[in-house]
């Protein structure tokens, strides 16, 4: 099985930015065919999509972060990345990375944005 692991939240003002990363590891596993989505869960809220990236590089985001989100990966390195810019207040939540569309979640970062 493939685990996860989420880093890189924190506090910022609104209008900053940050990276947040993904780390896969496990065994028997071949990273650059795996689809890495990105979902995230505000406090009494439904966890929602964010965006997802497939193999080959193709990103699709939500609306809400379309423009100001960017996804990528470092397949030599088994790690995905979501760059956060201009954040807004309302991205608050904590963010979590999935093994595919059906995969294991990460342990999830949190991202607080102050106004």
């Amino acid at each position: 099985q493939v685990q996860l692991v989420e880093s890189g939240g924190g506090l910022v003002q609104a209008g900053g930015s940050l990276r947040l990363s993904c780390v896969a590891s496990g065994n028997a596993f071949r990273f650059e065919f795996m689809e890495i989505p990105w979902y995230r869960q505000a406090p009494g809220k439904q966890r929602e999509f964010v965006g997802t990236i497939r193999p080959g590089a193709r990103t699709i985001y939500t609306d809400a972060v379309k423009g100001r989100f960017t996804i990528s990966r470092d397949n030599s390195k088994s790690t995905v990345y979501l760059q956060m810019n201009s954040l807004k207040p309302e991205d608050t939540a904590v963010y979590y990375c999935r093994a595919g569309a059906n995969g294991n979640w990460g342990q999830g970062t949190q991202v607080t944005v102050s106004s």
